[in-house]
């Protein structure tokens, strides 16, 4: 199996979820890793088990996003690996809208463009962004959330298209289905329906080892039983 051919991760948007699993894996393959979010006070627990530094940072501020990788450009050294997965919903509270599409859109953006200023001297690197199953088709009651993740996908595209050629690998990844956890297991009748982070982070992994002749922009990750 192909190593990972990188050394230092940052995931903007750090939670118990995804990005945990997916902390781990980089964690278990030798990579030093960085978790960034709102309120580090919850990565303690993780941060302690996987020897990871933590960072305080608000995604969707432009100072804030600076501050954080030069501040994890000092503690780790510049990431060659960065995860976006800072996002959240709203109703049409106009102002929690505005806030949401800043997490989930605009935060990506002030992310991607701190990881390609790096990355760009270098060659070489990986920007993972995650979506969801509104970056391809609303729902109802969800006009703000899919606002986001449908301009989180159109800036994978657009980056992987520019920075591709200049060695760096975007990739989005489409969560279609709900993701497993204590507070969310599957139901009773219905095991299997929800998706493992577990298994999520090792197709993470797995595209960080894609041989660049064959790059992946997006992948689409639904549990087995979805009948689509």
């Amino acid at each position: 199996m192909t190593d990972i051919p990188y050394r230092i991760a940052l995931i903007v948007g750090a939670g118990s979820g995804i990005s945990a699993s997916f902390a781990r894996r980089l964690a278990a393959a030798g990579l030093r890793v960085g978790l960034a979010a709102r309120h580090v006070e919850k990565l303690a627990a993780l941060a302690s088990e996987i020897g990871a530094e933590t960072f305080a940072v608000d995604a969707s501020e432009p100072t804030g996003v600076a501050r954080l990788f030069a501040e994890a450009d000092e503690r780790l050294g510049e990431p060659d690996v960065v995860h976006y997965n800072a996002s959240v919903r709203a109703q049409l509270d106009p102002e929690a809208v505005r806030k949401a599409i800043e997490i989930s859109a605009f935060g990506g953006f002030l992310t991607v463009r701190e990881a390609a200023r790096r990355m760009i001297p270098h060659g070489r690197g990986a920007i993972l962004l995650t979506g969801a199953s509104a970056s391809v088709k609303g729902y109802p009651h969800s006009a703000a959330f899919a606002m986001g993740k449908f301009a989180l996908r159109g800036l994978a595209q657009s980056t992987a298209r520019e920075l591709g050629p200049k060695g760096i690998h975007v990739a989005h990844f489409v969560i279609d289905g709900g993701v497993r956890s204590a507070r969310r297991p599957d139901p009773a009748g219905r095991p299997d329906s929800t998706l493992n982070p577990d298994a999520i982070a090792q197709t993470y992994i797995e595209i960080l080892r894609q041989p660049r002749s064959a790059w992946s922009l997006e992948v689409e990750l639904r549990p087995w039983v979805e009948t689509f």
